[in-house]
This record gives structure tokens, C-alpha cells and sequence, in this order.
């Protein structure tokens, strides 16, 4: 009976540790489990911290302003300049003056004067071509004018002996003169013949031919020429021309 009680002991105290075995495992294997989930929250958590915003994948070219308000583009510096070509060097040169206008001289034409002409008392069968400078520039009225009445071939001849000292200069607004003598000695040539058109030609500084535009002038009613007239050289002054 003593066997059978140590026998029922040892069963009992064999039972006991195999719970407590159970027991250990089970506490062993829960905290195993809830280990590997703490273990596995906070790197979830870090995972979603770190992911870069949607804005950065894709962000905007960055300007920044420095402390004096400038505005800096920090993908380009900005184009520098020697101040040659800006506006403000522009207006400075010739220290800082107002243009002067040009006024060099140019060549006497129709294009920059006005040319008139007239009858005159004295001397008999005379005309007067009066020139004045329209232009704002000084203007060279080189040696004298080139004539044709009506559809004449040639150019009316032109006296020598009235060739000034000096070319003619007419600042803006001031005039020069030529006298036309219409005919000759009656009877040294053909009879005179009546015109009603007279072209001016302008010579050129060269002496040879024309230049610029010419003009087309209506003459005085009963204008008779003949192959002896002659046309002055330019003057400064209209009695200077009419003494020929």
C-alpha cells in the first residue's frame, strides 16, 4: 500500500511538472509573438515617417531673395552687362548732352531749296532766278544753274565772267541769285523764239553734269530767248547778278 502511495505521488508530481512545462511554453511563446510585433510596429511607423513628401519628388526651381530685396535665380546668375549698350550709357555719351544736329553742308538741289523766277525792270530782256536754302543744313550752290527752255536739246550757255571768287553757301533760309540775259545782239543769230517752261539743273561739285533733283518753273508770259542769252553764275547778291 506504501507502493501504491509513491506510486500515486510520483504521478502527481509528474503531472504537475508537465503543466508547469505547458505554462512556461505558452508564456515563452506569447512573449515570443508579442516581441516580434512590438519589434515590427515601430518600423512600420518609421517606414511612413521617412517616405519623402509627394512636393519633392517634383519641386520648383528655388529663388531666394538676398537683404537687399533683389531677387536671385539660383539656377542661372544673372547676365552681366559693360553698360555700353544700355539706354542710360546711350544718353550719357557726350557727357550727358543733348545730340547736336547735323549741319554739315550739303550740295544745293531741288530737293532742299526753293527756286523762283521773276521779271525785271533792269537790265532789258533779264530774268531773275532767286534760289532760297529750305533745308536745315547749309547747302554748296556750285558754279551756275543748267537751262533748257521748253524742249530745247542743249543747255543754255553760261557766262564766264560772273564766276565768283568763292562757291556760293546758303545757310537755312538765306537765298542766292543768277540773271538770265534772254537774248543777244539783235540780229547776230536766229529770231528769238517764245518759251513758257523753264528747267533748272543743279551742277555738281564736281563741275561735270548735274545732280539731285531738278525743278520745273513756269515762265513769265511773253519770255522770248534766243541762242545768245546767257545765265550768270550763282551770287550772294542780287545786284551783283543783275550787273551782267
Amino acid at each position: 500500500m506504501r507502493s501504491n502511495l509513491i506510486r500515486t505521488t510520483t504521478l502527481a508530481a509528474t503531472a504537475l511538472l508537465a503543466a508547469f512545462s505547458l505554462t512556461a511554453c505558452g508564456s515563452e511563446t506569447g512573449s515570443s509573438e508579442s516581441a516580434k510585433a512590438g519589434a515590427a510596429a515601430p518600423a512600420a511607423h518609421q517606414a511612413v515617417k521617412q517616405s519623402p513628401p509627394p512636393a519633392a519628388t517634383a519641386a520648383p526651381e528655388e529663388k531666394t531673395t538676398d537683404t537687399g530685396g533683389t531677387s536671385k535665380d539660383t539656377a542661372a546668375p544673372p547676365a552681366r552687362s559693360d553698360g555700353k549698350n544700355t539706354p542710360d550709357a546711350t544718353k550719357r555719351t557726350g557727357s550727358g548732352s543733348a545730340t547736336k544736329p547735323d549741319r554739315t553742308p550739303v550740295t544745293c538741289d531741288g530737293g532742299n531749296t526753293r527756286t523762283a523766277v521773276t521779271t525785271v525792270s533792269r537790265p532789258l530782256n533779264h530774268l531773275l532766278l532767286t534760289l532760297t536754302n529750305t533745308g536745315d543744313r547749309p547747302c554748296y550752290a556750285y558754279y551756275a544753274p543748267a537751262l533748257r527752255f521748253d524742249d530745247a536739246q542743249a543747255a543754255f550757255p553760261v557766262l564766264d565772267d560772273s564766276k565768283p571768287q568763292a562757291v556760293v553757301t546758303l545757310d537755312p533760309g538765306h537765298s542766292a541769285y543768277a540773271a538770265i540775259g534772254l537774248t543777244g545782239e539783235p540780229g547776230a543769230g536766229p529770231s528769238p523764239r517764245e518759251a513758257t517752261r523753264l528747267q533748272v539743273h543743279f551742277s555738281a561739285r564736281s563741275g561735270e553734269g548735274s545732280t539731285g533733283t531738278p525743278v520745273s518753273l513756269t515762265l513769265p508770259s511773253d519770255t522770248y530767248w534766243d541762242d545768245n542769252g546767257f545765265v550768270t553764275y550763282w551770287q550772294t547778291e542780287m545786284a551783283d547778278a543783275l550787273t551782267y
